[in-house]
């Protein structure tokens, strides 16, 4: 069950050591949800375009980039560590490669982020060697770097595991095309593997590749850039290698997991929600349940969409996790919430990692009526959720325990909002602007 097909969107972030790490959400739960919210840029493909601009002789600039993430932050001090130029201003964002100033990525800043790994590929493809710390591990779950490696041994790189650092070579002459097959479709995988195939010689044939729609952005950021890819968003995809990349300018696609939250928060606390900037054609597994339970999302003028919702129960239904376009795992969470107050019950079953039930405890002290047995658990909705003191795990984690709070009686504290903030970008303000009462309260260190 524990595959390596998730993006980035891990647990393995270390609290801030200032400012902030004993902050937390309280929420005052009642208030119905009306109003338009913009969705932010993806953060699960910025971080990936970030690593891009390792590949190109020129700028990359990058707009609608959520910049205000702990995540993006994270990735710009690595790439800044690596020798990239950062700017940023808003929304936009520019990296340009100067002088690589070193071929590591150490612990300290690999650790941070799991997301981070995806330096290995363009580094080693446009360098001719990396050396890149192990991420280490992940509350969520499992994930297995293997896939990663030999992929890239099957270019021709020459690739050690060693004092918890990977280090790779590539040949003389350059790393070489080659059909690689994915035993289990691996988002980072195909991803490393893409980037590093642009500068192969020769054409590479990625086969079970995974089929998330970030690819598919990283797949046209890196076309901007003179990369020649075809098949990305399905499961074979053919990359024709070519001598260098240049600069260019990719927009990035809105977040779809940030759009799917909010349409479970309108769908649980009732009222009028537009959704502006949200790309909902990725999101056709959780219309689907949506609409099951009672609520159906209509587009409106402009590519708007409309979630409206009374606030009245909504009806369990079941649930299974999957790759691509089955429903998301980052989904999942938010999901639990939604289903603890519905009118039935309901079983949700999690494919994708063995351990991304952490949440359930936290929504049960909230007296939601939810058991875990192994990869599923069974939720019986209750009429009513409380208030009450509860701590996030991790990113997703963090934010279906927000949505519990919206709909509780009395106030909700969430505990190490620091998991929200890798992910959510300005999800305060956001929350305010649509009539939720929250607010964020300073903690202080012992």
């Amino acid at each position: 069950m524990a595959q390596a097909l998730a993006h980035a969107d891990d647990a393995t972030a270390a609290p801030p050591q200032q400012g902030g790490a004993l902050d937390r959400l309280r929420i005052v739960g009642g208030q119905r949800l009306n109003g338009a919210v913009r969705v932010s840029g993806a953060k699960n493909a910025a971080l990936k375009h970030m690593c891009a601009a390792l590949l190109a002789d020129g700028a990359l600039r990058l707009t609608n980039v959520p910049t205000g993430l702990r995540d993006i932050a994270s990735q710009t001090a690595l790439l800044a560590h690596l020798g990239v130029r950062v700017d940023a201003q808003g929304a936009d964002m520019t990296l340009r490669v100067n002088r690589l100033t070193s071929h590591t990525a150490p612990y300290d800043l690999v650790r941070k982020m799991r997301g981070s790994i995806l330096v290995l590929g363009p580094l080693l493809a446009r360098f001719g060697r990396a050396r890149v710390s192990l991420p280490g591990g992940c509350a969520i779950g499992t994930r297995p770097v293997d896939l990663h490696l030999q992929a890239l041994r099957a270019l021709g790189a020459n690739v050690l595991l060693e004092n918890g650092y990977i280090t790779a070579t590539a040949p003389q002459k350059g790393l070489v095309g080659a059909k690689v097959v994915f035993p289990s479709a691996s988002v980072g995988a195909t991803e490393n593997l893409l980037m590093a195939a642009t500068l192969a010689k020769g054409e590479t044939v990625i086969a079970g590749a995974a089929r998330e729609p970030e690819i598919a952005d990283l797949a046209a950021c890196l076309a901007a850039m003179g990369a020649v890819i075809e098949g990305a968003g399905t499961s074979t995809i053919r990359v024709q290698g070519v001598p260098s990349l240049h600069g260019a300018m990719h927009r990035v696609m809105p977040d779809r997991i940030e759009a799917g939250t909010w349409m479970i928060a309108a769908a649980m606390a009732g009222g009028r929600v537009v959704l502006k900037d949200a790309d909902t054609q990725h999101l056709a597994a959780l219309t689907g349940l949506l609409a099951a339970a009672g609520v159906t999302p209509t587009p409106a003028t402009g590519g708007d969409l409309v979630v409206e919702a009374t606030g009245d129960r909504p009806q369990g239904v079941d649930i299974m996790t999957a790759p691509y376009p089955g429903f998301p795992t980052d989904l999942q969470a938010q999901f639990m919430a939604l289903l603890a107050r519905a009118d039935g019950a309901a079983l949700v079953t999690e494919t994708i990692f063995e351990n991304r039930f952490m949440h359930a405890p936290e929504l049960v002290r909230m007296g939601a009526d939810i058991r875990v047995q192994g990869n599923a658990a069974i939720v019986r909705g209750v009429p009513g959720l409380r208030g009450a003191p509860v701590m996030a795990t991790d990113l997703r984690a963090s934010v279906a325990l927000v949505l519990a709070g919206l709909v509780a009686r009395g106030t909700t504290e969430v505990h190490r909002i620091y998991h929200l903030e890798r992910g959510y970008e300005n999800i305060v303000e956001k929350l305010r602007a649509l009539g939720a009462e929250v607010e964020r309260v300073p903690g202080q260190f012992a």
